[in-house]
């Protein structure tokens, strides 16, 4: 069982035709066994069937309810970069208003910052790298931190009370997205699709020897679309794995806006 984990972090597409393949073989080993208790002639196939469609009724429910729960966990990945783009532009924009060389460091930091976060959200899954990502992360918030306390300490007033508001969301912000992107599908829900998987195949392969049926071609159509079903729900739940990703565009948006700059107007004549 831990052979299939390790294909699905290595590649969901080597995945994929494992579980085809084995599929397939607990079809074979299903229908071989109930060919040989058909010659018995000491199984009603009846009763069978109906234990059979219990069971790929349990395995419809497994599928639907792994898969509400992997669109959701996409979902909040979304959502959370989302949030942080806007925190982060609100955070660059009050750092911008301090008008000081500690206001504008803490802007070109928070450029920075953007740039790491998107670098984070679009990563691969590879340790070594998200924890060096991670590593940055906090040492920019400290350097930031440390530019916002020095700001406070001088100018005690509600502006630089919003920046610190601001900075704090932000960070905020981004430790919910590392959460979002840390949450995977339980290996407890893993196991039991893949198990009942395997074995609504083997008793659908047992129910067909006992009525004397050979449809190997609609089996293997079945067994393929289950297979689709599947992966893409891995692919879901997990953040860094296939290509169901959270889009890193809305950083991309902010960006640009810091490149545009602020640009203070003359005051309006009277």
């Amino acid at each position: 069982m831990m052979l299939l984990a390790a294909i699905a972090a290595w590649s969901l597409l080597a995945f994929g035709f494992f579980l085809f393949v084995i599929q397939l073989m607990a079809h074979e080993i299903g229908f071989w066994i109930g060919r040989r208790h058909a010659g018995r002639g000491s199984v009603a196939s009846e009763g069978v069937g109906v234990l059979v469609t219990g069971m790929l009724g349990l395995l419809a429910f497994v599928l639907a309810l792994t898969l509400s729960f992997a669109s959701e966990r996409f979902t909040d990945r979304r959502a959370a970069t989302l949030s942080e783009a806007n925190a982060l532009g609100t955070a660059w924009l009050r750092a911008k208003a301090i008008g000081q060389p500690r206001g504008d460091e803490i802007a070109r930091l928070l450029e920075q910052y953007t740039t790491l976060r998107m670098a984070f959200v679009s990563a691969d899954y590879d340790p070594p790298v998200l924890d060096d990502l991670n590593q940055r992360t906090s040492a920019l918030q400290s350097e930031i931190w440390g530019h916002l306390s020095a700001i406070i300490r001088e100018q005690p007033n509600p502006v630089t009370s919003s920046l610190m508001a601001a900075l704090n969301e932000t960070f905020d912000t981004t430790t919910a997205e590392r959460f979002a992107f840390e949450l995977r599908l339980p290996s407890q829900i893993f196991w039991l699709l893949i198990g009942l998987t395997l074995l609504g195949m083997g008793t659908l392969g047992y129910q067909l020897a006992l009525r004397g049926a050979r449809v190997l071609g609609l089996a293997a159509l079945l067994t393929l679309t289950w297979t689709v079903v599947i992966v893409d729900i891995i692919d879901l739940a997990a953040a860094r794995l296939g290509t169901f990703r959270a889009s890193v565009v809305a950083y991309q948006w902010t960006l640009q806006g810091f490149q545009s700059g602020v640009t203070i107007p003359p005051a309006p004549s009277r």
